[in-house]
């Protein structure tokens, strides 16, 4: 059996690859991704598809794989009728079903943290300003991080977050867990300002000052737009920090699709990311196991 590193001693290797797209992999896999529960309706119906899709990505090289529960929560299970229970299950079972996939290798397993914009179904997640109160956020994240914390993750990827003020109440609630490590990426329409305006700056300085965040970064961004924000982020921050964008081109909520990716042209990429020193890499919407494969191979190159 392979020795598993810490999330730190991770950090602490240089530039590592992270997996890619969870849904773009399930698509190559014939799944179809549609729906309010998005690969949540995989994690229930076909887990064993989602497991296959892990080990995709830990065969091309990824040392962490996120979770599928970006999608999973209370209100958004009740909302189609489900129940809480069933979501808390479903929780439980994507960190199990990523623990399987990872078992004998020295991959670590991060618990997906998506944002409240998640469940809306109509593209929140990159508007931000959700028009929620403090308390009403934590008590949202509340829920779901302490399910997930109880399934025994590595680490928390708290992800695609697109406003500051929800980054605040993740933070909150990572207070209860402070020997969890977790990493905290931003979700930009901007080289410069997260969705919902603020400055990545702004945004930074507000989670790198938790005590269990050991990486911070952004995702599903424009992979044009990651020089800028990461020389930004160096600013506020000397903590590592990861970046894994979306594969390029812009997302249709009303086709539920994204167009005008790149897939190929992510891994000509690395090496100036790398000169910046990103720690983790890797890809977002629209980039599969081939993508992520392409990435660490042009990793070693640079090296």
């Amino acid at each position: 059996m392979s020795s598993k590193p810490s999330f730190d001693q991770l950090l602490q290797r240089g530039t590592s690859v992270i997996d890619g797209g969870l849904s773009t992999q399930l698509e190559r896999r014939g799944c179809v991704i549609e729906g309010t529960l998005w690969t949540g309706h995989t994690l229930l119906s076909s887990p064993e598809l989602i497991e296959q899709a892990h080990r995709d990505f830990i065969a091309a090289g990824a040392k962490v794989i996120i979770t599928s529960s970006y999608q999973v929560s209370r209100k958004g299970f009740e909302d189609v009728g489900l129940t809480a229970a069933e979501a808390d299950g479903a929780l439980q079972r994507s960190v199990q079903i990523a623990r399987a996939a990872a078992d004998g290798t020295d991959v670590l397993v991060a618990a997906s943290v998506g944002p409240y914009g998640a469940i809306l179904h109509d593209a929140s997640e990159y508007k931000g300003n959700y028009g929620l109160t403090h308390g009403e956020l934590v008590a949202f994240h509340t829920e779901r991080i302490a399910v997930l914390a109880g399934a025994g993750p590595d680490l928390f990827a708290v992800e695609t977050i697109p406003d500051a003020a929800e980054a605040a109440a993740i933070v909150a609630v990572l207070a209860t867990y402070p020997d969890i490590p977790a990493w905290v990426s931003f979700s930009c329409d901007t080289e410069s300002t997260l969705w919902a305006g603020q400055p990545i700056e702004e945004a930074v300085r507000l989670v790198a000052a938790a005590k269990s965040v050991r990486a911070v970064g952004v995702n599903c961004v424009d992979p044009a737009f990651v020089p800028a924000l990461v020389a930004r982020i160096r600013t506020a921050t000397d903590l590592p920090i990861v970046v894994y964008s979306n594969a390029g081109g812009s997302w249709s909520a009303e086709a539920g699709e994204w167009s005008g990716a790149e897939v190929t042209a992510l891994a000509a990429k690395i090496a100036p990311w790398r000169e910046q020193g990103v720690s983790l890499v890797g890809g977002c919407c629209g980039t599969d196991a081939a993508a992520i494969a392409a990435l660490n191979a042009a990793l070693a190159r640079s090296a």
